[in-house]
């Protein structure tokens, strides 16, 4: 404790060349769900597989490199996942998106958020939530239907978006 004021102003120093300034919890929450970066305890948990989070890719199942719960995974990839996490956005600036709100696709509720908020840099309303459907989840499905989000016992229009609303190429991230 006695160096934490120390070792936060030689960070700030450090980083001043870069820009670096301090960021409170919520321009954090906007920055990930813009990035679409999922949060554990709510986008990702012991409920929920890399496959079902959109993070396939974090366990290249194609290398056969050994882990815990890999034949598991196998055998969920060998068939439709029942569930997926997507994100959606609603334009009106005045609907506050909070979390856990009902998901609808074609009039049929389907899920729930699991994280949302303001996204400052693209000015939508942001949220998350798992899209569940017993027959299976196939990109096609999950895109020709019309979603709404219920908000406050009101159904609003929302759009899907399967790839990240900012950087989705991460062409800034490479940077």
């Amino acid at each position: 404790m006695e160096t934490a004021g120390a070792v936060y102003e030689a960070l700030m120093a450090a980083g001043k060349p870069f820009g670096i300034a301090n960021a409170g919890y919520r321009a954090i929450e906007s920055l990930r769900l813009e990035k679409g970066y999922r949060a554990w305890g709510s986008d990702i948990g012991p409920d929920h597989t890399p496959l079902e989070a959109g993070l396939g890719w974090a366990v290249k199942l194609k290398r056969n490199t050994p882990f815990l719960g890999r034949e598991a995974l196998v055998a969920q990839a060998a068939k439709p996942l029942a569930k997926r996490l997507a994100c959606f956005t609603v334009d009106d600036p005045a609907i506050v998106l909070l979390g856990r709100e009902t998901i609808f696709r074609d009039g049929r509720q389907v899920g729930w958020l699991t994280g949302a908020g303001w996204g400052y840099t693209v000015a939508k309303n942001i949220g998350f939530g798992y899209v569940r459907n017993k027959a299976g989840i196939a990109t096609d499905w999950l895109t020709a239907g019309r979603y709404e989000l219920e908000v406050a016992n009101e159904r609003v229009p929302a759009d899907l978006h399967l790839a990240p609303l900012y950087d989705p190429t991460m062409a800034r991230v490479r940077r």
